[in-house]
Protein backbone atom coordinates (compact mmCIF):
# COMPACT_ATOMS: atom_id res chain seq x y z
CA UNK A 1 0.00 0.00 0.00
CA UNK A 2 1.58 3.61 -0.61
CA UNK A 3 2.06 6.43 1.59
CA UNK A 4 -0.22 9.05 1.54
CA UNK A 5 -0.31 12.98 3.52
CA UNK A 6 -3.40 14.59 4.21
CA UNK A 7 -3.46 18.15 3.59
CA UNK A 8 -3.00 18.69 7.69
CA UNK A 9 0.25 16.97 7.29
CA UNK A 10 1.15 18.20 4.20
CA UNK A 11 1.01 21.82 5.66
CA UNK A 12 3.10 20.72 8.99
CA UNK A 13 5.82 19.40 6.99
CA UNK A 14 6.45 22.55 5.04
CA UNK A 15 5.83 24.52 8.51
CA UNK A 16 9.96 24.83 9.53
CA UNK A 17 10.27 25.66 5.54
CA UNK A 18 8.23 28.83 5.79
CA UNK A 19 8.78 30.17 9.15
CA UNK A 20 11.78 30.82 7.51
CA UNK A 21 10.93 32.74 4.13
CA UNK A 22 12.82 30.23 1.74
CA UNK A 23 13.95 26.50 1.82
CA UNK A 24 17.71 26.05 3.92
CA UNK A 25 20.18 26.11 1.66
CA UNK A 26 20.81 22.17 2.27
CA UNK A 27 18.44 19.99 3.62
CA UNK A 28 19.84 17.10 5.38
CA UNK A 29 16.86 15.72 7.65
CA UNK A 30 15.76 13.21 4.76
CA UNK A 31 19.15 12.18 4.21
CA UNK A 32 19.56 7.78 5.25
CA UNK A 33 21.07 8.11 8.93
CA UNK A 34 23.92 6.04 10.13
CA UNK A 35 23.01 2.47 8.97
CA UNK A 36 20.56 3.23 6.26
CA UNK A 37 21.35 3.12 2.40
CA UNK A 38 18.54 4.39 1.02
CA UNK A 39 15.82 6.80 3.00
CA UNK A 40 12.22 7.53 1.45
CA UNK A 41 9.56 10.12 1.64
CA UNK A 42 5.69 9.70 0.17
CA UNK A 43 3.52 13.02 -0.44
CA UNK A 44 0.36 13.54 -2.33
CA UNK A 45 0.51 17.16 -3.54
CA UNK A 46 -2.77 19.35 -4.42
CA UNK A 47 -2.54 21.20 -7.97
CA UNK A 48 -0.39 24.39 -8.14
CA UNK A 49 1.74 23.57 -4.83
CA UNK A 50 4.91 24.93 -5.04
CA UNK A 51 8.49 23.51 -3.80
CA UNK A 52 10.76 26.37 -3.65
CA UNK A 53 14.36 25.94 -4.56
CA UNK A 54 16.30 23.87 -2.26
CA UNK A 55 18.93 21.48 -2.19
CA UNK A 56 19.78 17.79 -0.26
CA UNK A 57 22.50 16.42 0.79
CA UNK A 58 22.04 12.85 -0.56
CA UNK A 59 21.63 11.80 -4.22
CA UNK A 60 17.40 11.54 -5.26
CA UNK A 61 15.15 10.09 -7.40
CA UNK A 62 12.28 11.28 -7.65
CA UNK A 63 9.18 9.76 -9.29
CA UNK A 64 5.70 10.74 -9.34
CA UNK A 65 3.37 7.72 -9.58
CA UNK A 66 0.64 10.37 -10.63
CA UNK A 67 0.87 13.55 -12.58
CA UNK A 68 3.22 15.90 -14.10
CA UNK A 69 5.80 17.67 -12.23
CA UNK A 70 7.75 20.92 -13.13
CA UNK A 71 11.24 20.93 -12.04
CA UNK A 72 13.81 23.80 -12.33
CA UNK A 73 17.48 23.94 -11.45
CA UNK A 74 19.51 27.13 -12.77
CA UNK A 75 18.20 27.91 -16.31
CA UNK A 76 17.41 23.75 -16.45
CA UNK A 77 13.47 23.18 -17.09
CA UNK A 78 12.06 19.75 -17.11
CA UNK A 79 8.47 18.46 -17.59
CA UNK A 80 8.56 14.74 -15.91
CA UNK A 81 5.01 12.68 -16.82
CA UNK A 82 4.81 9.16 -15.36
CA UNK A 83 6.41 6.49 -16.70
CA UNK A 84 9.79 8.82 -15.88
CA UNK A 85 11.50 9.88 -13.12
CA UNK A 86 14.22 12.73 -12.85
CA UNK A 87 17.69 11.91 -11.37
CA UNK A 88 19.27 14.89 -8.99
CA UNK A 89 22.63 14.79 -7.81
CA UNK A 90 23.74 15.46 -4.02
CA UNK A 91 23.58 19.46 -3.67
CA UNK A 92 22.18 20.58 -6.29
CA UNK A 93 19.37 23.12 -6.09
CA UNK A 94 16.14 22.76 -7.99
CA UNK A 95 12.33 23.74 -6.95
CA UNK A 96 9.41 22.24 -8.11
CA UNK A 97 6.18 23.06 -9.41
CA UNK A 98 2.56 20.72 -9.63
CA UNK A 99 0.38 21.90 -12.39
CA UNK A 100 -2.04 19.35 -11.24
CA UNK A 101 -2.16 16.49 -8.07
CA UNK A 102 1.18 14.89 -8.34
CA UNK A 103 1.61 11.72 -5.75
CA UNK A 104 5.47 11.52 -5.32
CA UNK A 105 7.87 9.45 -4.33
CA UNK A 106 11.08 9.92 -3.49
CA UNK A 107 14.26 8.64 -3.09
CA UNK A 108 17.30 9.44 -1.20
CA UNK A 109 20.60 7.78 -1.87
CA UNK A 110 23.60 8.13 0.32
CA UNK A 111 26.20 9.98 -1.62
CA UNK A 112 28.97 7.26 -3.22
CA UNK A 113 26.13 4.40 -3.42
CA UNK A 114 25.49 5.11 -6.87
CA UNK A 115 28.87 6.53 -8.37
CA UNK A 116 27.99 4.78 -11.75
CA UNK A 117 24.59 7.42 -12.34
CA UNK A 118 25.24 10.49 -14.10
CA UNK A 119 26.75 13.81 -12.08
CA UNK A 120 23.85 15.73 -13.78
CA UNK A 121 20.17 16.19 -13.58
CA UNK A 122 19.01 13.36 -15.73
CA UNK A 123 15.56 12.41 -16.75
CA UNK A 124 15.20 8.43 -16.46
CA UNK A 125 12.67 6.35 -17.95
CA UNK A 126 11.02 4.12 -15.41
CA UNK A 127 9.79 0.92 -16.33
CA UNK A 128 7.25 -1.28 -14.30
CA UNK A 129 9.42 -3.59 -12.36
CA UNK A 130 11.44 -0.24 -10.98
CA UNK A 131 8.08 1.57 -10.41
CA UNK A 132 7.60 -1.26 -8.25
CA UNK A 133 10.58 -1.21 -6.30
CA UNK A 134 10.40 2.24 -5.66
CA UNK A 135 7.16 1.54 -4.12
CA UNK A 136 8.17 -1.21 -2.09
CA UNK A 137 11.14 1.05 -0.90
CA UNK A 138 8.81 3.78 -0.06
CA UNK A 139 6.31 1.42 1.99
CA UNK A 140 9.35 0.25 4.28
CA UNK A 141 10.59 3.42 4.24
CA UNK A 142 14.72 2.63 5.12
CA UNK A 143 16.68 0.39 3.63
CA UNK A 144 18.97 -0.97 6.30
CA UNK A 145 22.83 -1.64 5.56
CA UNK A 146 22.07 -4.99 7.63
CA UNK A 147 18.86 -5.97 6.70
CA UNK A 148 19.51 -8.80 3.63
CA UNK A 149 16.31 -8.20 2.68
CA UNK A 150 16.77 -4.16 2.20
CA UNK A 151 20.01 -5.04 0.78
CA UNK A 152 18.50 -6.89 -1.89
CA UNK A 153 16.13 -4.54 -2.70
CA UNK A 154 18.84 -1.66 -2.86
CA UNK A 155 21.17 -2.94 -5.15
CA UNK A 156 17.66 -4.48 -7.25
CA UNK A 157 17.09 -0.45 -7.13
CA UNK A 158 20.45 0.60 -8.18
CA UNK A 159 20.94 -1.85 -11.41
CA UNK A 160 17.69 -0.38 -12.59
CA UNK A 161 18.38 2.99 -11.98
CA UNK A 162 21.84 2.45 -13.93
CA UNK A 163 20.64 0.79 -16.62
CA UNK A 164 17.46 3.17 -16.90
CA UNK A 165 17.60 4.79 -20.55
CA UNK A 166 17.95 8.42 -20.39
CA UNK A 167 15.35 10.77 -22.28
CA UNK A 168 16.33 14.22 -23.83
CA UNK A 169 13.24 16.05 -22.06
CA UNK A 170 14.56 19.33 -20.68
CA UNK A 171 15.26 23.34 -22.15
CA UNK A 172 17.67 25.68 -20.75
CA UNK A 173 16.06 29.04 -19.58
CA UNK A 174 17.17 32.24 -20.35
CA UNK A 175 18.76 34.69 -17.54
CA UNK A 176 17.64 37.65 -19.57
CA UNK A 177 14.29 38.53 -18.06
CA UNK A 178 12.66 39.54 -21.90
CA UNK A 179 13.75 36.59 -23.21
CA UNK A 180 12.38 34.74 -20.39
CA UNK A 181 9.09 36.37 -20.89
CA UNK A 182 9.17 35.26 -24.41
CA UNK A 183 9.60 31.61 -23.45
CA UNK A 184 7.43 32.06 -20.72
CA UNK A 185 4.91 32.63 -22.81
CA UNK A 186 5.26 30.09 -25.43
CA UNK A 187 5.95 27.13 -22.45
CA UNK A 188 2.56 28.46 -21.50
CA UNK A 189 0.61 28.16 -24.57
CA UNK A 190 2.76 26.20 -27.52
CA UNK A 191 -0.95 26.21 -29.60
CA UNK A 192 -1.58 29.62 -29.54
CA UNK A 193 1.37 32.43 -28.68
CA UNK A 194 1.56 34.60 -31.44
CA UNK A 195 4.25 34.95 -33.72
CA UNK A 196 7.91 35.82 -33.00
CA UNK A 197 7.29 39.65 -33.59
CA UNK A 198 4.51 39.73 -31.66
CA UNK A 199 6.10 37.92 -28.73
CA UNK A 200 9.11 40.26 -28.86
CA UNK A 201 7.09 43.76 -28.94
CA UNK A 202 5.19 41.95 -25.83
CA UNK A 203 8.77 41.91 -24.43
CA UNK A 204 10.11 45.47 -25.35
CA UNK A 205 12.60 44.07 -27.19
CA UNK A 206 12.98 43.72 -30.83
CA UNK A 207 13.12 40.63 -32.41
CA UNK A 208 17.00 40.71 -33.55
CA UNK A 209 17.72 41.86 -29.96
CA UNK A 210 15.83 38.63 -28.61
CA UNK A 211 17.46 36.28 -31.34
CA UNK A 212 20.94 37.33 -30.26
CA UNK A 213 19.82 37.04 -26.11
CA UNK A 214 18.64 33.33 -26.89
CA UNK A 215 22.04 32.64 -28.60
CA UNK A 216 24.26 34.60 -25.92
CA UNK A 217 21.93 32.79 -22.89
CA UNK A 218 20.68 29.18 -24.12
CA UNK A 219 23.45 28.54 -26.89
CA UNK A 220 20.02 28.33 -29.71
CA UNK A 221 18.47 30.17 -32.11
CA UNK A 222 14.82 31.36 -30.89
CA UNK A 223 13.74 28.59 -33.35
CA UNK A 224 15.52 25.86 -32.13
CA UNK A 225 14.88 26.74 -28.40
CA UNK A 226 10.96 26.25 -29.26
CA UNK A 227 11.70 22.80 -31.41
CA UNK A 228 13.75 21.94 -28.04
CA UNK A 229 10.18 22.84 -25.84
CA UNK A 230 7.84 21.18 -28.33
CA UNK A 231 9.24 17.95 -28.04
CA UNK A 232 9.65 18.13 -24.56
CA UNK A 233 6.18 18.70 -24.24
CA UNK A 234 5.31 15.99 -26.62
CA UNK A 235 7.10 13.11 -24.83
CA UNK A 236 4.98 14.57 -21.60
CA UNK A 237 1.78 14.19 -23.96
CA UNK A 238 2.62 11.26 -25.59
CA UNK A 239 3.67 9.02 -22.41
CA UNK A 240 0.08 10.35 -21.35
CA UNK A 241 -1.70 8.00 -24.16
CA UNK A 242 -2.56 11.28 -26.66
CA UNK A 243 -2.63 10.48 -29.98
CA UNK A 244 0.47 11.80 -32.84
CA UNK A 245 -2.52 13.85 -34.30
CA UNK A 246 -3.37 15.13 -30.84
CA UNK A 247 0.03 16.13 -30.09
CA UNK A 248 1.46 17.81 -32.82
CA UNK A 249 -1.82 20.20 -33.04
CA UNK A 250 -1.42 20.78 -28.91
CA UNK A 251 2.25 21.71 -28.91
CA UNK A 252 1.26 24.04 -32.51
CA UNK A 253 2.27 21.97 -35.58
CA UNK A 254 -0.53 22.55 -38.75
CA UNK A 255 0.26 19.29 -39.77
CA UNK A 256 1.41 15.91 -37.99
CA UNK A 257 4.18 15.14 -40.91
CA UNK A 258 5.56 17.95 -39.95
CA UNK A 259 6.08 17.78 -36.21
CA UNK A 260 6.72 13.40 -36.75
CA UNK A 261 9.96 14.17 -39.05
CA UNK A 262 11.30 16.75 -36.14
CA UNK A 263 10.49 13.90 -34.02
CA UNK A 264 12.80 11.03 -35.88
CA UNK A 265 15.71 13.87 -37.14
CA UNK A 266 15.79 14.50 -33.07
CA UNK A 267 15.07 10.64 -31.17
CA UNK A 268 15.37 8.66 -34.39
CA UNK A 269 12.45 7.10 -34.58
CA UNK A 270 8.51 8.10 -35.05
CA UNK A 271 6.48 8.90 -32.13
CA UNK A 272 4.52 6.14 -32.72
CA UNK A 273 7.75 4.00 -32.80
CA UNK A 274 9.14 6.04 -29.57
CA UNK A 275 5.99 4.66 -28.01
CA UNK A 276 5.92 1.01 -29.06
CA UNK A 277 9.35 1.06 -27.78
CA UNK A 278 8.75 2.39 -24.11
CA UNK A 279 5.66 -0.27 -24.24
CA UNK A 280 7.70 -3.08 -25.08
CA UNK A 281 10.50 -1.56 -22.21
CA UNK A 282 7.36 -1.86 -19.61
Amino acid sequence: MELALSQDRLFRHNIPLMRQGRFPRLLTEYDPKPGVSISTLAYEYPPGFHVPEHAHGSDQMIYATRGVMEIASGQSFWLIPPHFAIWIPARTPYNIRMPGAVSMRTLYLRPGLASRLPSACTVLHVTPLLRELVVEAVRIGQLRRRNSMHSALRDLILCHLQNAAPVPSFVTLPKDDRALGVARAVMANLRDCGSFQVLCEQAGASPRTIQRIFLRDVGLSFESWRRQFRLMKAIELLAGGCTVKEVAFEIGYHQPSAFVEVFRQTLGATPKSWVSSLQKAD
